[in-house]
């Protein structure tokens, strides 16, 4: 079902389907909701699964603001699900998303009975990535989203999947029509901005599930196993063969690790 929710001067936009255990599942950058579809056609006969259009995202308006924060975005989430009366639920962000997971689950741990990152970190950026993610505003004003977001999608599959779907590379690549640049801009102000976040980890009292990438150069495993045992109860997911995009790439195994995770708690 879709559905839409005033927040403040924004109209934002998100799905819901199923029944039982609320599932919120947030989409990485320059993506929507829409990226999880093979996932809610498979979790909604088991669980309520939340997708959300982020701010600038698909069909939900931008924030208004200077300096707009990870924390704001997590915020954002946060009165979409008090809108839905989900005073409990497992919250899974993909990249982007998942920085905004850590941000939710500092702020408004009480509602989460469980959270996870799918190829995401709870590392600030490095001052090499921070370089880079200027380069990206730059790029973005002088260029527009759709050259910068088709150029740079390629990056996030693994070498095997572009080879064998190629279709699905452009489809994403594609996307970057969707987008206004300055929605872009303030995401990657943000990602660049926003603190380390191990501590989020470390100090969890829910379980915490991760999907890793094995040829994930956008969440690279070796920074993202120094996090896993950060955790009481951590759930590690090691996806072969895949980069950045398992929800893709290895849809049948993310399928199940989720349900698995969502099972147990």
């Amino acid at each position: 079902m879709e559905k839409y929710f005033q927040y403040g001067a924004a109209s934002f936009h998100y799905i819901t389907e199923g029944k039982g255990k609320n599932v919120v599942l947030l989409h990485g950058f320059a993506e929507d909701a829409h990226i999880w579809d093979k996932q809610i056609a498979f979790l909604k006969e088991h669980c309520k699964v939340i997708a959300i259009d982020l701010p600038g995202s698909g069909e939900s308006g931008m924030l208004e603001g200077d300096n707009i924060g990870i924390e704001d975005y997590a915020d954002s989430v946060y009165a979409i699900l008090q809108h839905e009366k989900a005073d409990n639920c497992i919250l899974l962000g993909h990249s982007l998303g998942g920085y905004i997971t850590l941000a939710f689950a500092e702020k408004y741990p009480e509602v989460l009975s469980g959270f996870g990152l799918v190829h995401s970190t709870a590392f600030a950026d490095s001052e090499e990535k921070k370089n880079v993610r200027k380069k990206g505003i730059e790029m973005i004003g002088q260029y527009g989203s759709y050259p910068f977001v088709k150029n740079t999608t390629p990056n996030l599959f693994s070498n095997k999947y572009k080879a064998e779907h190629p279709d699905d590379v452009k489809t994403l690549g594609e996307s970057g029509n969707n987008f206004a640049p300055e929605a872009l801009q303030q995401y990657y102000a943000a990602m660049m901005n926003r603190p380390d976040r191990t501590h989020v980890l470390s100090g969890s009292k829910t379980p915490v599930l991760f999907i890793l990438g094995r040829d994930d150069v956008a969440a690279p495993i070796q920074d993202v196993l120094q996090q896993v045992h950060l955790p009481k109860r951590s759930h590690i997911h090691i996806l072969e063969n895949t980069g950045h995009m398992g929800m893709w790439e290895a849809t049948d195994l993310v399928n199940s690790y989720l349900l698995d995770f969502i099972a147990g708690i």
